[in-house]
């Protein structure tokens, strides 16, 4: 376990849930200046999806997956619906929005961030806007899924500072507020869990 050697602290995280009812409430964002390209990864690939979620998340306590196996992440990236959209810039991924398909046409943004190289460049925003975009036409692409009804994500006051205000931004709303006490490392596990 990446924890084992660190010492523990007790610490207050507020979690808020933020949705979206309608496809007209996406506020897309300025395009940046060195614009990313936003690509679909169509083949269900675990390698390519832990190493996105720890390259983005590392830094912010995603610990949540560190431990699954191969099989574990296969399943999960193989179910119908399920989409990882990843910005580009020059040839090189720089963060990735993956799309977890609900029942009654839900869909989660279930991770979403950039790579800490590519922050503070409005890449952010242009991601989150075509990865919203994608959640709500994702039926268009599943034959057989209900219309999207409703897109929703959430975000922790251990997540990167600039993620709810880019949430916003986008026109998502706060619907629901969370605080309650959790057991943390005293330092993140870093975008190599295990190599310290």
């Amino acid at each position: 376990m990446w924890g084992d050697h660190m010492p523990v602290r007790q610490t207050d995280v507020t979690t808020w849930y933020l949705e979206q009812r309608d496809p007209a409430e996406l506020r897309p964002a300025r395009p940046p200046a060195d614009p990313a390209g936003v690509v679909r990864a169509e083949v269900p690939s675990p390698e390519l999806s832990r190493f996105l979620y720890t390259a983005v998340g590392g830094d912010w306590y995603w610990t949540d997956r560190l431990c699954w196996s191969y099989e574990q992440w296969h399943n999960w990236l193989d179910r119908p619906g399920v989409e990882t959209w990843i910005a580009y810039l020059k040839g090189t991924p720089a963060g990735f929005a993956e799309l977890d398909p609900q029942p009654d046409g839900q869909v989660e943004i279930a991770c979403f961030g950039l790579l800490g190289a590519f922050t503070g460049r409005g890449l952010g925003g242009q991601l989150l806007t075509a990865g919203t975009a994608r959640a709500w036409d994702l039926a268009d692409r599943w034959p057989g899924r209900k219309p999207t009804e409703r897109v929703w994500l959430h975000t922790c006051s251990n997540d990167a500072p600039a993620a709810l205000r880019n949430y916003q931004a986008r026109g998502f709303r706060v619907h629901d507020v969370q605080t309650r006490s959790e057991a943390l490392d005293h330092r993140p596990p870093g975008p190599w869990p295990g190599a310290r």
